[in-house]
């Protein structure tokens, strides 16, 4: 992901974790290697599976992948302002149209 010009909202920023989430959940690759994301919840896999296996397993959760890739802007996924601004002025408008 390139930086951000601006930072994002929490409404933004759900949207983005989602949207990778569910594509690492349906096979999409990985934007970080198999041992950065080891190295990152070691602490995590060595209570789930124990000081031995926690070098052999790997994070099966999407949701904290992609989490974690977004933390680490490693997403190409962004969000254009200048879109965001066309909508809003679209639904005020089509809010002051539905008025009675």
């Amino acid at each position: 992901m390139v930086k951000p010009a601006r930072k994002h909202t929490r409404f933004e920023r759900a949207r983005i974790i989602g949207a990778r989430a569910l594509q690492i959940g349906m096979g999409a690759p990985l934007f970080a290697s198999e041992d950065v994301l080891r190295d990152a919840f070691r602490a995590e896999l060595v209570t789930l599976y124990g000081l031995e296996e926690a070098s052999v397993r790997f994070v099966l959760d999407p949701l904290k992948i992609a989490l974690y890739e977004y933390e680490h802007e490693l997403i190409p996924i962004d969000i254009d302002p200048s879109l965001r601004l066309i909508i809003n002025n679209y639904c005020s408008r089509l809010s002051k149209a539905v008025e009675f």
